[in-house]
């Protein structure tokens, strides 16, 4: 089984989420865990930051949701080794309005991922969904199927504010859809250490989640941004600087996290 399904959310755009999804899965990957990650956003980000193309409906999340394409087939090898795909396209914008009258809709994700347990999904170690930068239907279908979340912060003015709404929208799920639904940590981006906003954010973030928060930072990077373009995770297009060695401190973190929680339950 895999061993947890991870939503990296924040409903604010811009703070790294994608970023993270693509260069924490390529770093534990070269750790040797095998890892999925989903796509859920429309805009296709993780796909092509991770070198395939978000024009293919056929291996699309969009058409498994909708019932034409079996998971099986959706599901791509990237050029990371350990790390497989199930990408996106815009398609899947319009899925809110197709599913209006299916009541169940906030499950649609949750019961592929169920049903595909044995079969496709108890190879990988962890599994990520790449969540839309808003509380949309998407959003929500992805925290009914996850059981941890990561919630990348960026260091920067406000960014605490849009927090307290996730944080309600998060309550409101494990009331009603989702009680295993749990944080799993909290990571700080863009963080510049000749901001002194970086670092009351940094203080403040730590005094909220306080032990959530992951000791890694990610800084504010430029290799980290350029990434993308060039269709590859950071970790492969510039493994050495600041923003991969960064990521590689984050999987480290990340591992031992679970080994701890898996001592502790012993």
């Amino acid at each position: 089984m895999a061993r947890s399904i991870i939503s990296v959310i924040n409903q604010k755009g811009g703070v790294g989420k994608t970023t993270t999804v693509i260069n924490l899965a390529t770093a534990l990957a070269k750790k040797g865990k095998k890892i999925l990650v989903i796509d859920l956003d429309p805009q296709g980000n993780a796909t092509t930051g991770l070198g395939k193309s978000n024009n293919d409906e056929t291996k699309s999340i969009y058409n498994v949701l909708i019932g034409k394409t079996p998971i099986s087939d959706a599901i791509q090898e990237s050029s990371v080794q350990n790390l497989d795909l199930i990408g996106s396209n815009v398609n899947l914008s319009g899925l809110e309005v197709e599913t209006a009258n299916d009541a169940n809709r906030a499950f649609l994700l949750k019961e592929i991922l169920d049903k595909g347990q044995e079969a496709y999904f108890h190879r990988y170690q962890n599994i990520f969904i790449d969540c839309p930068p808003s509380l949309s239907l998407l959003t929500v279908m992805s925290l009914v199927s996850a059981n941890e979340l990561l919630i990348p912060l960026q260091t920067e003015f406000f960014a605490l504010e849009g927090i307290t709404q996730l944080v309600k929208t998060i309550d409101r799920i494990k009331i009603n859809l989702n009680p295993d639904l749990g944080i799993r940590g909290v990571l700080l981006t863009m963080f510049d250490k000749r901001n002194k906003l970086s670092s009351q954010v940094d203080n403040e973030a730590r005094k909220h989640f306080k032990e959530k928060v992951y000791k890694t930072v990610v800084p504010r990077n430029v290799r980290l941004s350029e990434a993308p373009s060039h269709g590859m995770p950071c970790l492969i297009y510039d493994k050495s600087c600041s923003g991969s060695k960064a990521y590689m401190g984050l999987a480290d973190e990340f591992i031992n996290q679970k080994n701890q929680s898996m001592g502790s339950a012993a």
